[in-house]
């Protein structure tokens, strides 16, 4: 018989209170309260964002008196946060539980979170579905800033642009942002105002595969097979002293095909050739069932036919709020020197 709730909590609570000592020392009010796919609830995740208490299912809906409970335990440790509750279990991992009138209002009101000095937009709710700051990435973010300073920064997949903030943050020298969305680029717009940055970021609204080939050097024809392509943004061939990969696990347009389990390489080889001689390429990939050495084999192969092999190899792994119970986070970060 499982656990309940509350012992399950609160054993998270305590494997956590050194690191979350720690993250407000860092100025970081955003972090992984409870990671229920490896501290016994399965599909439940509690994540705080500055004052926002956020519970995610993903397996199926919270029982009403479990809901309760978790609502009366962080009343108790951890006063004054606004839970909302956002049921994913059905189609698509999108939110399904509807609120009333004044509980929407309450999840859809903007909000700051703070991470390593950054602020960073949040709401509960809004017209996507993840929330605009994931956690587990902190680790990747904290690494771009350790190497940012002076650098040239491409951020690929940028989504919010996390990454992209943080780099300018932390001294880089140029940032470009490359997302398909302009309403997630819109909130990157949004939180390079919120923050004091050496320089503004570069925001490109562009289908990543038609970016990252004409900044590859390979080009992207207006024309494929006789076939008009989409209007993309011209961009001139350019080499970035750090490139940070994050797909999507699956994505399709009349570019090209994301595909992080079968073809990681047709990402791979154009981020890589972006990439200034001796500069360094983060690859991510939230696939769980990916294997992270054989993956980093594929990695390492693809390189080697692009005349640009690996010369070392970082694992950066997500912090201690994303415990596995293998030792095998999801989210594997692979940081290649190249």
């Amino acid at each position: 018989m499982s656990a309940p709730i509350t012992e399950l909590l609160q054993r998270a609570a305590d494997q956590r209170s050194d690191l979350i000592a720690q993250l407000h020392a860092q100025d970081t009010n955003a972090y992984r309260l409870f990671h229920g796919s490896a501290e016994g609830r399965p599909g439940l995740s509690v994540d705080r964002y500055g004052d926002l208490l956020l519970l995610q299912t993903f397996h199926h809906p919270l029982e009403a008196d479990e809901h309760q409970a978790i609502l009366e335990f962080y009343q108790t440790a951890l006063p004054g946060l606004t839970a909302v509750y956002n049921d994913r279990s059905g189609a698509n991992s999108r939110v399904g539980n509807r609120l009333d009138p004044e509980a929407q209002a309450v999840a859809e009101q903007p909000r700051l979170a703070r991470e390593l000095g950054i602020s960073y937009q949040i709401q509960a709710r809004h017209a996507g579905q993840d929330p605009w700051l994931f956690l587990d990435l902190r680790a990747g973010r904290r690494r771009v800033m350790e190497l940012a300073e002076g650098k040239s920064v491409l951020n690929l997949f940028a989504y919010t642009c996390g990454v992209g903030i943080a780099a300018a943050r932390a001294g880089a020298a140029f940032v470009m942002n490359v997302d398909f969305a302009e309403s997630s680029l819109a909130i990157g717009r949004a939180n390079a105002k919120l923050n004091d940055l050496p320089h503004r970021p570069r925001f490109v609204q562009s289908d990543v595969f038609a970016a990252v080939r004409q900044l590859s050097g390979i080009g992207q024809p207006e024309r494929v097979r006789g076939k008009r392509m989409p209007p993309f943004p011209t961009l001139e061939p350019r080499q970035f002293d750090l490139v940070f990969l994050d797909p999507p696990r699956y994505a399709k347009s009349p570019f090209g095909v994301v595909d992080l389990v079968n073809d990681y390489a047709a990402l791979f080889k154009p981020a890589l050739l972006t990439t200034a001689s001796g500069g360094t390429l983060i690859c991510c990939n939230n696939v769980a069932q990916v294997d992270r050495d054989t993956w980093l084999a594929q990695l390492t192969r693809s390189a080697a036919k692009a005349g640009r092999p690996v010369h070392d190899v970082e694992w950066i792994v997500p912090e201690a709020d994303f415990p596995s119970y293998d030792g095998q986070a999801p989210l594997k970060m692979a940081l290649l020197h190249v």
